[in-house]
Formats: C-alpha cells, sequence, structure tokens
C-alpha cells in the first residue's frame, strides 16, 4: 500500500506524542514516590507513636498529693510478715441453751391473763402471765391447815411443858405434846416445799392465783398461751432466751477433726453483712451423726447488740498457726482488673497498676509471689477509688 507524505507526517506525529505522554507518567511516578513513602512511614510511625508509651499511661492514675489526702488513700512499704491460714466451715447461728428457758407453769389450770408478748424483752421475776389453778388452791389450803395446827401445838406444848414443871401433869403428857409440836412444823415445812418446787408464794390475794415470772433476763422468742386457754401442768408456753449470748455451730468432717479443737481461735462471718467475730472453740462433739457422719462443733459468741440473730447462715473459719512470709501486703490493696489480681504501686505523680500472683491470705494479710518486692510503696487503703479512675480514663482513652 502506498503511504502519502500528509499520511507519513500524521503517523509521526502520534508516535511523537506517545512518546512524550510516557515520558510525563515515568517522571510523575519518580517525583511522587518520596512522598507517598514518606506518608506510609508516619503511618506506620503512628502506632509506635501511641504504643508503649501510651499503653503504659493507660496503667497510671495521676494523683497529685492533695487529691490522695481527699480520696483517703493509704500508702504502705510492702515487707516481710505473717498470715494466719485458717480453714473456711458452713454453720448457723443457734440459742445458747445454757442461756435459754421453757417455762412451764408446773401446775395445771386456766389462764387468767398473758401480760408478756412475743419478742419483749423481759427482767428477771417479771409476771408473764397469771393461771388460776384448782390444786394451787388445795396446797395453800394444806399449809394453812397446818400452820393452824402447829400454833395449837405449840400452845399445848407450852403448857404441858408448865403443868409438868410445876409437878402437876406427868412427864408423859409433856412429851406427848413436845412430839405433837414437832410433827406439826414438819407438816407446815412439808406444805411451803411443795409450794416453793412450783414456785408459788405461800401468800396471795387468792389461793388459786398463780404467776409465771422470767426466769432470767431475756428476750421472749416463743408464746404458746393465750388468756382463757386451759393448759397442763408440763405444757411449755413460753421461751425466754439471753441473746446477749448465743452459739455458732458447724459440722466437722472426720477428715477435718485434727484440725477443729476446743480452745482454738475463730473468725465468724456472714455474708448478709460486712461484720465479723473472734471467738473461741468451747466444744466439739465425741460423736458422729449417725446420719450426716459429722461432729458438731459449736462457738460461744456475745452478741450484746443482737445482730447474730438464732438461724442465721455464717462462715466460721478455724485458724491456723501464723507463718512467716516474705512478702505480704494488706488484703484490701488488691484489686481485681481483667480477672487478674492487681496492686497500685507508687510512681512518680501518680499510681501504677501492677499485675501480681498471690498466694496465702488470711482476713487482713494476702502474700504476694511474683509482681512486687520488698520495699516497693503500694497504696494499701481505698484502693478502689484508683480501680474506679483507672476505668474511666481507659474507657476515654478508648473513645
Amino acid at each position: 500500500m502506498n503511504i502519502t507524505k500528509k499520511q507519513q507526517v500524521t503517523m509521526a506525529a502520534i508516535v511523537a506524542a506517545g512518546l512524550v505522554g510516557s515520558a510525563a507518567v515515568l517522571w510523575r511516578s519518580q517525583s511522587v514516590a518520596p512522598a507517598d513513602q514518606a506518608e506510609a512511614h508516619e503511618e506506620q510511625e503512628k502506632p509506635l507513636g501511641k504504643g508503649e508509651g501510651a499503653h503504659q499511661d493507660e496503667h497510671i492514675v495521676k494523683l497529685s498529693a492533695e487529691q490522695q489526702n481527699t480520696a483517703g488513700i493509704k500508702v504502705e512499704k510492702v515487707g516481710a510478715g505473717s498470715l494466719q491460714a485458717g480453714d473456711d466451715f458452713s454453720g448457723e447461728i443457734r440459742f445458747n441453751d445454757d442461756r435459754t428457758a421453757h417455762v412451764v407453769p408446773r401446775l395445771s389450770g386456766v389462764a387468767e391473763s398473758v401480760q408478756a408478748n412475743l419478742g419483749q424483752q423481759v427482767r428477771r421475776g417479771q409476771v408473764l402471765a397469771v393461771i388460776a389453778s384448782t390444786s394451787l388452791s388445795e396446797q395453800r389450803s394444806e399449809l394453812m391447815t397446818a400452820q393452824r395446827r402447829q400454833e395449837a401445838a405449840a400452845a399445848t406444848y407450852e403448857r404441858e411443858k408448865k403443868l409438868w414443871q410445876e409437878k402437876i401433869s406427868a412427864e408423859q403428857d409433856y412429851l406427848q405434846a413436845q412430839t405433837a409440836l414437832r410433827e406439826a412444823n414438819i407438816a407446815v415445812d412439808n406444805a411451803r416445799q411443795k409450794l416453793a418446787a412450783i414456785g408459788a408464794t405461800s401468800s396471795a390475794s387468792s389461793l388459786n392465783r398463780f404467776e409465771v415470772k422470767a426466769p432470767f433476763d431475756g428476750t421472749v422468742v416463743e408464746k404458746h398461751l393465750s388468756a382463757g386457754e386451759a393448759i397442763k401442768d408440763d405444757a411449755s408456753i413460753f421461751t425466754v432466751s439471753d441473746l446477749r449470748s448465743v452459739w455458732a455451730e458447724f459440722a466437722v468432717a472426720p477428715k477435718d477433726l485434727a484440725i477443729v479443737r476446743v480452745g482454738q481461735k475463730v473468725v465468724v462471718s456472714s455474708s448478709a453483712f460486712d461484720e465479723k467475730v473472734q471467738g473461741v472453740i468451747s466444744y466439739v462433739g465425741s460423736l458422729l451423726g449417725e446420719q450426716t457422719r459429722t461432729a458438731r462443733a459449736r462457738v460461744t459468741l456475745s452478741n450484746p447488740q443482737g445482730a447474730w440473730r438464732p438461724g442465721l447462715f455464717v462462715t466460721v473459719r478455724v485458724l491456723g498457726a501464723e507463718q512467716p512470709v516474705p512478702v505480704v501486703v494488706a488484703a484490701e490493696a488488691i484489686q481485681t482488673i481483667d480477672n487478674q489480681a492487681t496492686v497500685f504501686k507508687v510512681v512518680s505523680g501518680g499510681f501504677q497498676a501492677v499485675a501480681v500472683r498471690t498466694g496465702r491470705s488470711d482476713d487482713k494479710h494476702v502474700e504476694v509471689l511474683e509482681g512486687l518486692k520488698a520495699g516497693d510503696q503500694i497504696a494499701s487503703g481505698n484502693t478502689f477509688v484508683l480501680k474506679s479512675e483507672l476505668g474511666k480514663a481507659n474507657a476515654e482513652h478508648e473513645d
């Protein structure tokens, strides 16, 4: 095919334009690459810029000395100490049987009035109820009859004694009068003892009136009597207990009998409130229950405020011997953060959260196996404030 001159010129122009475009593209790529590489380098450095230093800042709570004092944060130096580890047993608060009485009337009758109410505080000798009893009327009548016979026998004895001394009557009459007086005295004493056995007085405004009284200071914890109710002589009509002293009872398996002994110190606590009380084991059963196959152990607790109520479930920690440990911290210094035991170590300008591995513990102290060394200073009180502040700081950082 023949190409004209005009066509040759057009083709040459197209080739030249293509060469110029290729050169421009190559030059642009070479000039832009360093800038793109610098930008990419900056993008890579940004996470590093927030990395270790920022991650470390996330675990530091910055507080001034004034803020620390306001929050009540206590600081102590870590060092060696001792722990008194213990074993926990589930127990229950019960009435102190030595200070609990089941009040029975000891004679049959009908309740004229009931003055004590359930839950009422009563004093020793306070009247709980009044009972009308025919048997009491008979006993008081017996005493009165014996007293009249005693008076007559005493008068006869004095008369016979005087006549015998004056040689008017025989000695035999005098001796008979003396014997009769002695029998009358015995009858009076016997009638009085019968009344004393049931707790009744020898005199009253009514012969059949019997007052049921509180045996000691305490609280009416059970009441089984109403006015007008007929009762038997052995019926338990009231239960009075001195709740200022209670028992904490717990079951001891045979394998634990070696560590639970009379005289050991214990700490009794309840999940119902934060109060704890110390005591001493006062009794460990010598026999195992036929069904439970456990022995019963008991701690007598002082309960002046009535906080330890019978029926309350408790945990009894039987304390062992004290054991020395190289690094120990206060129990309240430990906080759980991300399922890890953590303490707040004193650093410049605040506190740093440090994960630790703990060991043995008691109610007051915890052994630290890893994460701290003797001489470190940590927050030991109100550390929940630091945990809260750390959570806030992390949340703001994530936002």
